[in-house]
């Protein structure tokens, strides 16, 4: 059986996972979204009314920076890349990432061994 996927655990999570995948490189924003459907196994989709405007509030925010490039596919497409003030975001979110989620994993096993 396959677990609940409940999209409002995805929506606290959008940002910290955008800069997640643009740590290993510019991409456009089908490009991330492919990314981390790719590395999570189908497990977390992306939708485009949640990842672009995402991609606007951060790139207003300094996390990011965009220029107009060509895709694989030989199409015109916007690339994001991560500044100095995104990389320092996503080694704060993700220490607070991973501090929350040992401590959610932490409770869900002190229930289930009693």
């Amino acid at each position: 059986m396959k677990p609940n996927r409940n999209p409002d655990m995805l929506r606290g999570t959008v940002e910290l996972l955008i800069l997640t995948a643009l740590s290993r490189g510019p991409r456009h924003g089908f490009g991330i979204a492919r990314w981390l459907e790719a590395t999570s196994d189908e497990e977390l989709q992306l939708e485009e009314g949640s990842l672009y405007p995402a991609l606007h509030r951060m790139e207003r925010r300094g996390w990011l920076e965009a220029e107009w490039g060509i895709s694989e596919n030989k199409r015109q497409v916007k690339l994001y890349r991560l500044t100095a003030r995104g990389r320092a975001r996503l080694d704060s979110e993700t220490e607070g990432w991973t501090a929350f989620a040992a401590a959610v994993g932490r409770v869900l096993q002190a229930a289930q061994a009693a």
